[in-house]
Protein backbone atom coordinates (compact mmCIF):
# COMPACT_ATOMS: atom_id res chain seq x y z
CA UNK A 1 0.00 0.00 0.00
CA UNK A 2 1.64 3.00 -0.86
CA UNK A 3 0.05 7.00 -1.22
CA UNK A 4 1.27 8.84 -4.22
CA UNK A 5 0.52 12.19 -3.65
CA UNK A 6 -2.34 12.20 -6.14
CA UNK A 7 -4.06 9.08 -5.28
CA UNK A 8 -4.70 6.25 -2.47
CA UNK A 9 -4.07 2.92 -2.74
CA UNK A 10 -5.56 0.00 -0.17
CA UNK A 11 -5.88 -3.82 -1.38
CA UNK A 12 -8.79 -5.93 -1.89
CA UNK A 13 -8.58 -9.61 -1.85
CA UNK A 14 -4.83 -8.97 -2.94
CA UNK A 15 -4.83 -6.41 -5.74
CA UNK A 16 -3.73 -3.42 -4.99
CA UNK A 17 -6.58 -0.86 -5.85
CA UNK A 18 -5.42 3.07 -6.53
CA UNK A 19 -7.99 5.96 -6.10
CA UNK A 20 -7.53 9.72 -7.03
CA UNK A 21 -9.10 12.29 -6.11
CA UNK A 22 -10.91 13.15 -9.43
CA UNK A 23 -11.93 9.09 -8.98
CA UNK A 24 -13.68 10.26 -5.35
CA UNK A 25 -15.23 13.52 -7.11
CA UNK A 26 -16.50 11.49 -10.23
CA UNK A 27 -18.40 9.10 -7.89
CA UNK A 28 -19.25 11.84 -5.73
CA UNK A 29 -20.78 14.31 -7.46
CA UNK A 30 -20.08 18.18 -8.00
CA UNK A 31 -21.93 19.01 -4.70
CA UNK A 32 -19.13 19.10 -2.17
CA UNK A 33 -15.47 18.77 -3.72
CA UNK A 34 -14.29 19.96 -0.05
CA UNK A 35 -15.67 17.36 1.83
CA UNK A 36 -14.39 14.72 -0.68
CA UNK A 37 -11.00 16.89 -0.36
CA UNK A 38 -10.62 16.25 3.06
CA UNK A 39 -11.58 12.75 2.74
CA UNK A 40 -8.96 11.99 -0.14
CA UNK A 41 -6.01 13.91 2.19
CA UNK A 42 -7.03 11.82 5.48
CA UNK A 43 -7.03 9.00 3.69
CA UNK A 44 -3.59 9.56 2.14
CA UNK A 45 -2.34 10.85 5.24
CA UNK A 46 -3.63 7.30 7.68
CA UNK A 47 -3.52 4.91 5.19
CA UNK A 48 0.22 5.91 4.81
CA UNK A 49 0.87 5.14 8.09
CA UNK A 50 -1.32 2.21 8.56
CA UNK A 51 0.65 0.53 5.58
CA UNK A 52 4.31 1.29 7.72
CA UNK A 53 3.14 -2.30 9.48
CA UNK A 54 1.85 -3.86 6.29
CA UNK A 55 -0.94 -4.07 3.32
CA UNK A 56 -4.91 -1.91 4.37
CA UNK A 57 -7.15 -3.90 3.69
CA UNK A 58 -10.18 -2.63 1.85
CA UNK A 59 -13.02 -4.95 3.34
CA UNK A 60 -11.45 -4.85 7.28
CA UNK A 61 -10.68 -0.84 7.42
CA UNK A 62 -13.00 0.66 9.53
CA UNK A 63 -14.11 4.59 10.01
CA UNK A 64 -14.89 6.50 12.88
CA UNK A 65 -15.33 9.93 12.27
CA UNK A 66 -16.80 12.71 13.66
CA UNK A 67 -17.09 14.60 9.91
CA UNK A 68 -20.41 13.58 8.53
CA UNK A 69 -20.56 15.55 5.04
CA UNK A 70 -21.90 13.57 2.20
CA UNK A 71 -18.39 14.25 -0.02
CA UNK A 72 -16.17 12.90 2.58
CA UNK A 73 -19.01 9.44 2.97
CA UNK A 74 -19.26 8.83 -0.58
CA UNK A 75 -15.59 9.45 -0.60
CA UNK A 76 -14.79 6.74 1.91
CA UNK A 77 -17.91 4.41 0.53
CA UNK A 78 -15.65 4.83 -2.69
CA UNK A 79 -12.87 3.34 -1.25
CA UNK A 80 -13.63 1.01 1.61
CA UNK A 81 -16.93 0.17 0.85
CA UNK A 82 -17.32 0.65 4.51
CA UNK A 83 -20.80 2.99 4.21
CA UNK A 84 -22.91 -0.56 2.99
CA UNK A 85 -21.03 -2.71 4.49
CA UNK A 86 -21.10 -0.87 8.03
CA UNK A 87 -17.49 0.31 8.85
CA UNK A 88 -17.99 4.25 8.41
CA UNK A 89 -19.59 5.92 11.50
CA UNK A 90 -20.07 8.95 12.15
CA UNK A 91 -20.12 10.40 15.96
CA UNK A 92 -20.09 14.10 16.63
CA UNK A 93 -18.89 13.62 20.22
CA UNK A 94 -15.38 11.95 18.80
CA UNK A 95 -14.03 15.45 17.84
CA UNK A 96 -15.17 16.98 20.98
CA UNK A 97 -11.38 17.14 22.69
CA UNK A 98 -10.30 19.35 19.96
CA UNK A 99 -13.02 22.05 20.23
CA UNK A 100 -10.61 24.80 20.34
CA UNK A 101 -12.43 27.37 18.11
CA UNK A 102 -11.01 26.27 15.03
CA UNK A 103 -13.76 23.64 13.71
CA UNK A 104 -10.81 20.61 14.57
CA UNK A 105 -13.50 18.71 16.30
CA UNK A 106 -15.80 18.05 13.07
CA UNK A 107 -12.43 16.51 11.74
CA UNK A 108 -11.32 13.97 13.79
CA UNK A 109 -10.69 10.64 11.80
CA UNK A 110 -10.00 7.00 13.24
CA UNK A 111 -8.87 4.15 11.01
CA UNK A 112 -8.93 0.39 12.46
CA UNK A 113 -7.73 -2.07 10.28
CA UNK A 114 -7.58 -5.32 12.20
CA UNK A 115 -5.26 -4.39 15.79
CA UNK A 116 -3.72 -1.49 13.91
CA UNK A 117 -5.34 1.94 14.53
CA UNK A 118 -3.98 5.59 13.80
CA UNK A 119 -6.32 8.96 14.84
CA UNK A 120 -5.83 12.00 13.06
CA UNK A 121 -7.22 15.33 13.48
CA UNK A 122 -6.86 18.47 11.36
CA UNK A 123 -4.36 20.86 12.00
CA UNK A 124 -6.32 24.26 12.63
CA UNK A 125 -6.84 27.49 10.03
CA UNK A 126 -7.79 24.78 7.28
CA UNK A 127 -11.36 25.29 7.72
CA UNK A 128 -12.69 29.07 7.22
CA UNK A 129 -15.57 30.76 10.03
CA UNK A 130 -17.48 31.87 6.69
CA UNK A 131 -17.74 28.27 5.22
CA UNK A 132 -18.96 27.22 8.73
CA UNK A 133 -21.47 29.32 9.39
CA UNK A 134 -22.57 29.58 5.47
CA UNK A 135 -23.23 25.64 5.88
CA UNK A 136 -25.07 25.81 9.05
CA UNK A 137 -27.60 28.39 7.59
CA UNK A 138 -30.72 26.74 6.33
CA UNK A 139 -32.35 29.25 4.22
CA UNK A 140 -29.46 30.90 2.67
CA UNK A 141 -30.23 33.67 -0.26
CA UNK A 142 -29.32 32.80 -3.73
CA UNK A 143 -25.97 34.90 -3.12
CA UNK A 144 -24.94 33.10 -0.06
CA UNK A 145 -25.93 29.96 -1.82
CA UNK A 146 -23.33 31.38 -4.37
CA UNK A 147 -20.54 32.48 -2.14
CA UNK A 148 -20.61 28.49 -0.56
CA UNK A 149 -20.25 26.69 -2.94
CA UNK A 150 -17.14 29.22 -4.05
CA UNK A 151 -15.93 28.14 -0.45
CA UNK A 152 -16.36 24.95 -0.87
CA UNK A 153 -14.00 24.51 -4.25
CA UNK A 154 -11.75 26.92 -2.65
CA UNK A 155 -11.21 24.80 -0.13
CA UNK A 156 -10.96 21.88 -1.92
CA UNK A 157 -8.04 23.48 -4.33
CA UNK A 158 -5.94 24.89 -1.01
CA UNK A 159 -6.10 21.39 0.57
CA UNK A 160 -5.17 19.28 -2.69
CA UNK A 161 -2.14 21.81 -2.99
CA UNK A 162 -0.82 20.67 0.36
CA UNK A 163 0.77 17.44 1.21
CA UNK A 164 -1.38 15.82 3.73
CA UNK A 165 0.80 15.92 6.69
CA UNK A 166 0.38 19.66 6.38
CA UNK A 167 -3.02 19.01 6.78
CA UNK A 168 -3.90 15.68 9.55
CA UNK A 169 -1.89 15.53 12.36
CA UNK A 170 -2.03 11.87 13.50
CA UNK A 171 -2.25 11.70 17.05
Amino acid sequence: MTAAHNSVSIRDNGVDLEFSFDDMLRYHGPGFPGGVAHAFKVMQRGLTELAKTGPVSRRDLRVDTSFGGPGGRDAFELVTRGVTEGRYNVDKTLGEPFRDGTHRERYFFRFVDGDRTVEMVIRGGHVRDEFIELGAKADKTPKETERHNYLKQEMADRLLALPAEEIYDIL
